[in-house]
């Protein structure tokens, strides 16, 4: 054995055994958080890491960074051959892959592609950091300087590979099965004399760079490299916005939400480990595109910088002291800093519109939202600590069941002179239709609430609505903090839909129905749910409802998805099929549509509060849906209804641009049939 190989062995021991502790380090760290199951759905979870981590599904959304980075990701993977390689060759020269036979050809010539791919990829990737300036990418100099470190360590690893290899082919030891198509042609730049000079040295570097670079990992940002697959293997598989309930009954439980790192889950921590920094959720987010202070991938990061912070300590106290429950963690720490303002700003908690585009965007399946909720919760229940005009929505909703000051008795005024049956009064029905309370209250929600319900009659549907029995869904409340609030308001809600044994239900909100679709059913409230532009679409491919050629005042609308519907619940088709069966019309899409789709600034309570800094969100929404030069703006949303009529309104367009609901849009085209 070569006296390299002595030398070697006890470097590669040490190398492994403190990255071993490492590892040990900050799993030690999760355990501070309280527990979460993460681990059943296994073949839907292989799926997930297969097309997200593996395939890099998300990652390549981003036509040119996605290519760069998937490119290096990919030729890590390969590459972890060629590194275990060299590791074994270090041990015994004898210890090589070559036994594969052509599975070997296969991996060294995939190891030359992704060398040369690689070298490319990092190039550019400084240039897109240094020269072209990114914008999401500029965070701080700190930063940039740790980026460029791992760039430049990733380049030399893989170039002094393709050096090793080449010399080997210049000293005519190349393995039998080796196949290398870049190393033969650099190989001719070696001489076979300086040829094994350059393989001991370019062994080394190898060598080095890669026991350096593992054990720098979970020291940096770049802890992803481990994380990442592991984190999006046990990402939700359920609704991105479905929010955990509480269980308040629980005996001995004195903390509602976070009010500190132990109180999140570890999955929680673990997105912390797993943030890749690469600015992908800021860069989307509707606050921080006008200027506002939240910063998802900020939140993110303080939230794991908090816990490097205080785990520790939590880690090595004593068995059950760092319960989050019964208070003694906090009296563990040192310092006396908190999570909330001295790690992750309070008033960008409340500036979150959970619209959820940080989470589509996201390549390792983060889950911001949930966080941000969770720490609302604590700043809500624990402190009563929250935007005034949030608490005038929280005690009209306690007081009247609706966000708004108006009567219960109220709720169903805008069904004066339809003939519309109540529950009460008939529980014989095909569907119940829950109207909401925008649709209930609000002037031009009504508007849209009628438009719908009409078009049920015209189609001949047996539908009833719950009058004043309907309260709250809980969505505001729930996505404000409130969530005792919201609590009550979801079980008075299943009570009455299961004493009635509704089936079946229909309405025109989206935030009403990803509450009741995917957050009911942990209350006891199992329905199906449909949003009232898919159950037209089954109307008018039914035949009930017969499309004409609609009556509004120009043949070209702008379409815009709400994000309750679109994003958080895959539904894009439906409001779109529906439109574009009406002769004659044309559907526009604006830049950023589909999943891609900017929201209107309504969502996580926003409709309620007011954007005291920077632009407000639905003034910029608007401007995109105005330059695609439509005079209609379609909408599936009361919400987005509201605030995108006051976009317009501030632009002084007067009557040159109208809002209308899918709903309205299909009413008059069949009123204009009636009429001809």
């Amino acid at each position: 054995m070569e006296i390299k190989n002595f030398v070697f062995i006890p470097i590669l021991l040490a190398a492994f055994a403190f990255f071993f502790y490492n590892v040990n380090r900050l799993i030690s760290y999760l355990k501070v958080a309280k527990p979460e199951d993460r681990f059943r759905e296994i073949g839907q979870r292989l799926q997930q890491a297969l097309v997200v981590a593996i395939f890099q599904k998300k990652i390549l959304r981003d036509k040119v960074a996605g290519p760069i980075h998937a490119g290096i990701f990919w030729g890590f993977l390969i590459l972890l051959a060629s590194a275990a390689e060299a590791l074994l060759e270090g041990i015994h020269p004898a210890l090589t892959l070559d036994f594969l036979g052509p599975l070997y050809s296969l991996a060294t010539i995939l190891t030359d592609l992704f060398c040369t791919l690689i070298i490319v990829a990092t190039i550019i990737a400084g240039w897109r950091r240094v020269v072209t300036k990114v914008q999401r990418l500029q965070v701080s100099q700190a930063e940039t300087r740790e980026a460029l470190l791992i760039l430049m360590t990733i380049f030399f690893i893989v170039t002094s590979l393709l050096l090793q290899n080449s010399a080997r082919i210049a000293m005519d030891h190349d393995l039998s099965w080796a196949v290398r198509p870049a190393g033969e042609v650099v190989s001719l730049l070696i001489s076979s004399g300086a040829a094994p000079i350059v393989f001991e040295i370019c062994w080394w570097i190898h060598i080095v760079l890669i026991l350096s670079f593992m054990n720098f990992l979970p020291y940096s940002k770049h802890l992803h490299v481990l994380t990442s697959v592991p984190n999006v293997y046990l990402g939700p598989l359920e609704p991105t916005n479905k929010l955990k309930a509480i269980d308040f009954e629980e005996e001995g439980v004195e903390k509602f939400g976070v009010v500190d790192v132990e109180d999140f889950t570890w999955k929680t921590l673990l997105d912390g480990y797993t943030c890749t920094h690469c600015g992908r959720c800021t860069s989307v987010c509707p606050a921080n595109a006008t200027g506002k202070v939240l910063d998802p991938r900020s939140i993110i990061v303080n939230i794991n910088a908090r816990t490097m912070d205080r785990a520790p300590e939590l880690a090595a106290a004593p068995a059950g002291m760092n319960d989050g429950d019964n208070g003694e963690a906090s009296s563990l720490a040192s310092d006396e800093s908190r999570l909330i303002g001295d790690y992750v700003s309070r008033e960008a908690l409340w500036q979150c519109t959970t619209c959820g585009a940080c989470m589509q965007e996201c390549p390792v399946m983060i889950e911001h939202v949930p966080a941000i909720v969770d720490m609302r919760r604590s700043l809500v229940m624990m402190e009563a600590d929250f935007p005034p005009e949030a608490q005038t929505a929280l005690n009209n909703i306690e007081t009247n069941a609706t966000p708004w000051a108006f009567s219960p008795m109220e709720r169903a005024d805008w069904a004066d002179g339809m003939q519309i049956k109540t529950l009460a009064e008939d529980n014989e029905m095909e569907v119940l239709f829950w109207v909401g309370c925008a649709g209930s209250y609000d002037e031009r929600a009504k508007q849209i609430t009628r438009a719908f319900a009409e078009l049920m009659q015209i189609a001949d549907v047996n539908f009833r609505i719950l009058g004043t029995e309907e309260k709250c869904t809980g969505d505001p409340a729930r996505r404000i903090g409130n969530e005792y609030l919201a609590d009550m308001m979801i079980k008075m809600n299943v009570e009455t839909l299961n004493n009635y044994n509704v089936k079946k239900v229909v309405t025109t909100c989206p935030h009403c129905f990803n509450t009741m679709r995917n957050e009911y059913p942990d209350f006891g409230g199992k329905y199906e749910v449909l949003h009232h532009t898919q159950f037209i679409q089954d109307l008018t491919n039914s035949g009930r409802l017969n499309i004409e050629r609609s009556a509004i005042s120009s043949e070209a609308v702008a379409y815009h998805d709400s994000c309750y519907l679109g994003r958080y619940n895959e539904e894009y088709d439906a409001p779109r099929s529906t439109l574009k069966q009406v002769p004659g019309l044309e559907v526009l899409e604006a830049p950023r549509s589909r999943d891609r789709g900017f929201c209107c600034g309504a969502g996580g309570g926003q409709m309620f509060m007011e954007e005291t800094e920077g632009k407000r969100v639905n003034i910029e929404r608007t401007e995109e849906l105005l330059e695609t030069g439509a005079k209609t703006i379609a909408v599936n949303c009361p919400f987005c209804t509201q605030m995108i009529t006051d976009g317009v309104k501030s632009k002084d367009l007067g009557e040159e641009v109208q809002i209308k609901d899918v709903s309205e849009i299909l009413l008059e085209s069949i009123k204009a049939k009636t009429e001809k």
